[in-house]
């Protein structure tokens, strides 16, 4: 339980206030434990910065991975399964806003940091190429496609739109930040699909 609690505080505290501005002290402090309870669990400041990443990648590729192809399908089966998996990504981003925050934002952390973070969102493209390339085996899309190029692309929406819709900025005018994860993921598919068919 404590450990989740630093966790918690940890990821929220990076988040808001970047890594080098958060000291351990900050962490314990919120946590109302001692400085003791915190090296009981994490070595250093990075040891706790590194697992918050290695956590929220693989939950992120855990949500990912349930949108893999498992049997072929029309290409309204695929449209369909494409935005319950966006809708889940969605709804992941906004119940783990500090970490998607610190994921798709780079702020200057140490070298160690930056890594594991580049390697978590490489991870993200290669899932959602490993998906491109179960549905093009299924006959769903075209084999003529290059798997990195959309995948490149299909990361990029992704990324942009969490971006904007949680962090902003957005026109006053616009219901962006008002969409619900299953709403934004209608619209997604939309371009997704528009591209990936060559539409």
């Amino acid at each position: 339980m404590r450990r989740e609690q630093l966790l918690a505080i940890a990821v929220e505290r990076f988040a808001k206030y970047g890594y080098h501005k958060t000291k351990i002290s900050d962490i314990v402090a919120q946590a109302g434990v001692a400085q003791g309870t915190f090296y009981w669990y994490f070595k250093s400041k990075e040891s706790i910065a590194l697992e918050i990443i290695q956590s929220g990648k693989e939950r992120l590729l855990q949500v990912i991975g349930k949108g893999y192809r498992t049997e072929p399908g029309t290409v309204q089966e695929m449209v369909q399964g494409s935005q319950r998996l966006l809708a889940d990504i969605f709804r992941f981003a906004r119940d783990n806003r500090y970490f998607m925050e610190l994921l798709l934002t780079e702020r200057g952390e140490d070298e160690a940091i930056r890594q594991a973070f580049r390697e978590a969102r490489v991870a993200m493209e290669e899932a959602f190429r490993r998906n491109i390339q179960r549905a093009i085996e299924f006959g769903m899309l075209p084999e003529s496609m290059d798997l990195h190029v959309r995948a490149a692309l299909l990361m990029s929406l992704i990324e942009g739109i969490v971006a904007r819709w949680l962090f902003g900025p957005v026109p006053p005018d616009s219901e962006l930040a008002n969409l619900t994860p299953e709403q934004l993921a209608a619209e997604a598919v939309r371009f997704e699909f528009f591209g990936l068919l060559g539409i």
